[in-house]
């Protein structure tokens, strides 16, 4: 294969990789639990993006190590990768248990105010709804795409980042020769993943977006999230403490 060839399987396998990675169902699940805070399917991009971020981060400076270093930091890094992964099964029971909590406690509901220019969408805690008035409460329309970044989402792509599959593309470095084509490579996955997670949530955010007529569905979307989030932080830690392989990712 000719050099400039290999480049661009390289950069281009990078890429895919990526746009695949974040569609891994342990992902979609985990962010799945937390778009309902998103308010619209636009904060939802946005939390997709905050998860790709923060997914990347670690597996850029961990890439970067490995091209360094080579095949000594990858063996190491292998042998921690199922704690990894378990830490991975206890995030995902934790957040199910959080959106299940929030159901049942009503601590999370879409709540619509009218005002002079119309009516708008938004959801609240029960408590912001007790004491919220229309003169002291900021109102932001739920059609306005304003970029936010997203802390808890970030925190959860680094969770993600360095467990599961992600291993496949580190496990690539230290056959490439070139730090710079290395470092290409480590990007375009990040963006990729970055592509296809803010996608992920904008499908995922939709129920969110259809407003009170909708909020059944939405409760129910949550919960089905919630229960599956569990369920498969489950099946994850079973198979760390008894070898089992139930879950093939």
């Amino acid at each position: 294969m000719e050099p400039e060839y290999g480049v661009i399987y390289a950069l281009t396998l990078g890429f895919l990789l990526g746009l695949k990675h974040a569609t891994d169902a342990d992902h979609v699940v985990a962010v799945s639990t937390i778009v309902d805070d998103s308010k619209s399917i636009w904060r939802g991009l946005w939390v997709g993006g905050s998860w790709g971020l923060g997914h990347t981060t670690p597996l850029l400076i961990l890439g970067i190590i490995i091209l360094l270093f080579k095949g000594t930091v990858m063996d190491k890094y292998e042998s921690i990768a199922p704690i990894l992964e378990l830490g991975v099964a206890f995030m995902l029971i934790f957040l199910g248990v959080q959106v299940i909590w929030k159901i049942s406690t009503g601590k999370l509901r879409l709540h619509q105010h009218v005002h002079n220019d119309g009516s708008h969408i938004h959801f609240h805690s029960s408590h912001e709804e007790d004491n919220e008035t229309p003169s002291n409460q900021r109102v932001e329309p739920i059609d306005i795409p304003n970029p936010y970044f997203r802390l808890k989402s970030f925190i959860i792509g680094i969770i993600h980042g360095l467990a599961g599959s992600a291993a496949v593309m580190l496990v690539l470095l230290p056959t490439i020769d070139s730090f710079w084509l290395g470092l290409g490579y480590i990007l375009l996955f990040g963006v990729g993943t970055i592509i296809s997670m803010c996608a992920i949530t904008l499908i995922l955010g939709l129920p969110f977006s259809m407003g009170q007529r909708f909020k059944g569905i939405n409760v129910t979307v949550s919960g089905i999230a919630g229960c599956f989030s569990i369920m498969l932080g489950i099946l994850i830690t079973y198979d760390f403490a008894f070898g089992t392989t139930l879950v093939p990712f």
